[in-house]
């Protein structure tokens, strides 16, 4: 002999509140999709390396300028990945991800 243990109620939930929830879910994505977006990543990483790499090469002495037969590999490959980076910066400003479509009413 077993016992049913009582059911909990569900709560009853109108179409106002379904469809509310719906839109808090859609913001969160489409801000989740922007937080995300891959050229902020790879920019900003690109920007942060640049930086470093960059006073590398700016601090350099002139022995490990003369290693690299008299170019200042750091420097130049700083600027290059700052420039990359501030690239997909800009890029991500001017082309900033759509919003997501609507989905379709079904019948429509």
């Amino acid at each position: 002999m077993t016992e049913h243990p009582e059911q909990p109620r569900r709560p009853h939930y109108t179409e106002q509140d379904l469809q509310r929830e719906v839109t808090e879910l859609e913001s969160k994505s489409a801000t989740a999709a922007r937080i995300f977006d891959l050229r902020r990543i790879i920019g900003g990483l690109f920007v942060v390396y640049g930086v470093i790499v960059t006073i590398t090469g700016i601090t350099d002495s002139q022995a490990a300028i003369d290693k690299a037969e008299g170019v200042n590999i750091n420097l130049w490959t700083g600027i290059g990945m700052l420039l990359l980076g501030i690239f997909f910066l800009a890029w991500l400003k001017l082309r900033p991800t759509p919003p997501p479509l609507p989905p379709e009413e079904p019948g429509q």
